[in-house]
């Protein structure tokens, strides 16, 4: 999956496909995780939020969307 590169303490790229509707974030750490289920909308909210850390705990990980480290 093509990621795009964020200004983030914690994330370094995050990237979505809209068909199986999957968004992807890689973490400064190296660590990638994908998460399943997640509406277009809230990537799109995702990526312009002025705390992606926040926005990704308070949105995605709070509300227990599937997911997998990847690598």
């Amino acid at each position: 999956m093509r990621r795009i590169p964020v200004n983030s303490s914690n994330i370094r790229s995050i990237g979505y496909e809209l068909a199986p509707a999957i968004l992807e974030v890689e973490f400064t750490s190296g660590d990638v995780y994908q998460y399943y289920d997640v509406p277009e909308h809230l990537y799109k909210e995702f990526f312009h939020a002025s705390s992606l850390g926040g926005f990704l705990n308070d949105n995605i990980i709070k509300y227990h969307y599937r997911y997998r480290k990847v690598s």
